[in-house]
């Protein structure tokens, strides 16, 4: 049996059908099980990740724990970790950041420091574990689907900024190799996973554009403009301007070298962005 928490996003999602696919018992985690639409061979089930009493319950049978920081953060993550431990799991896979790098550098920004701490409590827990540090998520781009459908123009402060986009599905993948793990390769380890190639903002822009069959551009606007859109309630605009000054370090070069963390766990090439771009055309037509 494996737990899966924040079962119902894009990473969840994929995870899955992934472990369904390989005949795995999986009980997926979701604030509400009514909306989740994940397949019926799942068990879905109603969680609270800040209810530490609650969580011990769900954890109960369980093998291994796959923990996404995006459900509930920090302090969840915490709770998830004592009530896995005392339900006796036995594993944990974090969906961790590439921005976190076991140097002093983890301390330079708010994500690398978030994604660390948590790192920190997985290693003290006592579970086996295994991080997978993604970087750049292509699905980070569906923030540009309204744009796209409305006018095919994108404005982001650094249309040249770099990253490594990778697929939801390779991040899936990893993790699943890692859970079923029975061998040990993968304990102890922490894979950078990126895509196969940098791409530029522009390059992700034009990209969808081809995958949707319309003419799309980025149009360059100012730091603060940016990272005011990008706020919000639950996302400060001091951090969302930190957020667009880091995409801002990337012109040039991108904050993360391309991995072949892929490869070496799953033993196939990453998915391309141009791949990814087809898969969710829908979302930006």
């Amino acid at each position: 049996m494996i737990v899966v928490t924040g079962a119902t996003g894009n990473i969840g999602r994929s995870l899955v059908s992934r472990l369904l696919e390989d005949g795995v018992a999986v009980r997926a985690l979701t604030r509400d099980p009514a909306r989740a639409g994940l397949p019926a061979e799942a068990e879905t089930v109603r969680a609270d990740l800040t209810d530490a009493a609650s969580l011990e319950p769900l954890l109960t049978g369980a093998d291994a724990l796959f923990l996404n920081l995006a459900a509930g953060g920090q302090e969840a993550a915490a709770a998830v970790l004592a009530a896995a431990a005392k339900a006796g799991v036995r594993r944990v896979v974090l969906n961790s950041s590439s921005s976190v790098t076991d140097t002093p550098a983890d301390e330079s920004n708010f994500i690398a420091r978030m994604h660390a701490s948590v790192e920190r409590a997985v290693r003290d827990s006592g579970l086996e574990w295994t991080f997978v540090r993604g970087s750049n998520y292509a699905t980070n781009t569906l923030a540009w689907a309204p744009a796209i459908r409305e006018s095919g123009v994108v404005r982001e402060a650094h249309p040249g900024a770099q990253g490594v986009p990778v697929h939801e599905a390779d991040l899936a993948d990893v993790a699943a190799i890692a859970l079923l793990d029975r061998t040990g390769a993968h304990l102890g380890q922490a894979y950078a996973v990126t895509g196969p190639e940098p791409m530029t903002m522009a390059d992700q822009v034009a990209e969808i554009g081809r995958a949707i069959g319309r003419e799309t551009r980025v149009e360059q606007i100012s730091e603060e403009a940016a990272a005011e859109a990008m706020s919000g309630p639950h996302f400060p605009k001091e951090a969302a301007l930190e957020l667009v000054r880091l995409f801002g370090g990337s012109v040039g070069q991108p904050l993360f070298p391309v991995s072949d963390a892929v490869e070496r766990v799953t033993g196939r090439p990453a998915r391309t962005f141009a791949q990814w771009a087809r898969e969710h055309a829908a979302d930006f037509s």
